[in-house]
């Protein structure tokens, strides 16, 4: 019932946005009554979170499994990752505009720290064990925002080779000093 709920919010959502999408629609979509929602979900951003967290959930394990499976450089793997995950139907959408815009970007930069963010910081301090804790903390936070904006700009139809090149451009940057 659950992932019922949480499949028809995150097909609607993508669909039509946060904003635009009704708890009825959700509860008809997935053919389940109000009271099975809010069995689940005390509302619909409730619903929401659990959605975005599931999602950054994805984001990160795919970018686990790349970079540990690599037989390469681990942070190219992972980087290649984050962009294919990234390019996941709606997946953009969801954590990088409705997400921020309906959670709040408090909310939004702790589920990234716990998932996506924590990805890369851990890259990071693989190739840079040198680097103060407080260092691979604001490295982290500030490569992920360059990391999230051009993931934003392929979704709205940007090539992808050039801004991964960048990307991995900044993180030998980081790594290789």
């Amino acid at each position: 019932m659950r992932a019922r709920l949480l499949a028809s919010a995150r097909r609607l959502f993508v669909e039509k946005g946060y904003a635009e999408t009704s708890t009825p629609e959700i509860v008809k979509d997935a053919g389940v009554t109000r009271g099975a929602l809010y069995h689940h979900f005390d509302d619909k951003a409730a619903l929401f979170d659990a959605l975005i967290r599931a999602e950054a959930e994805s984001l990160a394990t795919d970018i686990e499994a790349a970079a540990l499976g690599s037989s390469g450089d681990p942070i190219q793997a992972g980087a290649e990752a984050f962009f294919a995950a990234m390019s996941h139907p709606g997946r953009a959408r969801l954590l990088l505009v409705d997400g921020p815009a309906a959670l709040g970007q408090a909310r939004m930069d702790e589920i990234d720290a716990g998932n996506g963010r924590r990805t890369l910081r851990d890259g990071l301090a693989a190739a840079r064990p040198d680097l103060p804790q407080d260092d691979l903390d604001a490295l982290s936070l500030l490569l992920s925002a360059a990391f999230d904006r051009a993931a934003q700009a392929i979704a709205e139809g940007a090539d992808q080779a050039p801004l991964l090149a960048g990307t991995l451009n900044l993180i030998t940057g980081v790594t290789r000093a």
